[in-house]
C-alpha cells in the first residue's frame, strides 16, 4: 500500500496556477529526496522536479524550469509542487515518490513509495 499521497491537482485554463501537495502516512519524508513526476496521456512517466532532504538542492527538468517550483515543510511532513504559466502540455497525471538519491538523480527509476497521482488538466 502505498504511502504517499498527491492532491491538488484539477482543471485550470493556460497560464494559469496551480499548486500539488504530496504528504505520507506513515513515512517521515525529511529522511529522503523527494521527486515530483508526471505521466502524460500515451505516453510514459517522465521526471518533474527533485528537492534534496535539507531544502537544497532543487533539481528541475527543463521542461518546467522557471515555471513551476519545488518546497518542503518538513514540520507538516509535506511537499510542495507550486506551477505557474500553465500549458495543455503539462496535462498529466502527477506523482510523487522517495528515494535515497541526490536530486540530479531525479529518474522514476530510483524512487520508490509512490502515490496514486493527481490529475491536472490544462485546458480552455
Amino acid at each position: 500500500q502505498s504511502q504517499f499521497a498527491e492532491s491538488g491537482g484539477g482543471l485550470v485554463q493556460p497560464g494559469g496556477s496551480l499548486g500539488l501537495s504530496c504528504t505520507a502516512s506513515t513515512a517521515t519524508l525529511d529522511y529522503y529526496t523527494i521527486g515530483w513526476f508526471r505521466q502524460a496521456p500515451g505516453k510514459g512517466r517522465v521526471g518533474v522536479a527533485c528537492i534534496s532532504i535539507g531544502d537544497e538542492p532543487i533539481y528541475y527538468f527543463d521542461s518546467v524550469k522557471g515555471r513551476f517550483t519545488v518546497s518542503r515543510d518538513n514540520a507538516r511532513n509535506t511537499v510542495y509542487l507550486q506551477m505557474n504559466s500553465l500549458t495543455p502540455e503539462d496535462t498529466a497525471v502527477y506523482f510523487c515518490a522517495a528515494s535515497n538519491v541526490s536530486p540530479s538523480n531525479c529518474y522514476e527509476g530510483l524512487f520508490v513509495h509512490w502515490g496514486q497521482g493527481t490529475q491536472v488538466t490544462v485546458s480552455s
